[in-house]
């Protein structure tokens, strides 16, 4: 019999530094690329320490796991496949991860649902899906205030009314933003919640 390998991407940065993420075979299940991410946090700052950072469509978890290496207080990931969130809970145990919540449920509704605040969000869904604008829409209310908001697509992305795109860039198709929501004057973030 055959032994199916699985996948894996590495991680870049911080303490997990060259460490192996291991996951499944899943339908739209792609990594956010070594060079994107080395842009990304780049942006970001390599120390995210004290910041509470938010994976929706978790995936392969490089993004949320990058973030705990690079010193994040607590990271949150939400994945809806049962096989692909196994992978992702033997990946924080093979790390010895701390400060790691990992959600099984529907992004979009996790991010409709929650009350807490969060520093960084990324949002990478299937491309396929389309659903940039909506996890936007739902992200605002739930990002601290300062806080940032890394979006992938595989196309142009205009975020709309209430967002400022802080850097944006492209890796062959690729197209990759990061953005902050606009502040009114009682503090909060403007727009539409």
């Amino acid at each position: 019999m055959r032994r199916t390998r699985r996948n894996t991407v590495r991680i870049i940065g911080g303490q997990w530094r060259s460490r192996i993420l291991e996951f499944p075979d899943a339908a739209d299940l792609r990594p956010t690329p070594d060079r994107v991410r080395e842009t990304l946090f780049n942006w970001l700052g390599q120390d995210l320490g004290g910041k509470n950072c938010l994976d929706l469509f978790a995936g392969s978890g490089a993004l949320g796991f990058e973030a705990l290496s690079r010193g994040a207080v607590s990271t949150v990931m939400v994945e809806k496949d049962r096989e692909v969130l196994r992978a992702l809970r033997e990946n924080a145990q093979k790390l010895g991860a701390k400060g790691l919540t990992v959600v099984h449920g529907d992004a979009l509704e996790f991010a409709r649902q929650s009350r807490s605040r969060f520093d960084v969000v990324f949002v990478d869904p299937p491309y396929r899906l389309g659903v940039q604008a909506a996890a936007l829409s739902l992200v605002r209310k739930i990002l601290a205030p300062g806080g940032r908001v890394y979006v992938e697509s595989a196309s142009a992305f205009d975020p709309g009314h209430g967002w400022t795109v802080l850097k944006s860039s492209r890796a062959g198709s690729v197209h990759f933003y990061l953005l902050t929501g606009e502040v009114d004057d009682q503090g909060g973030v403007s727009g539409d919640v």
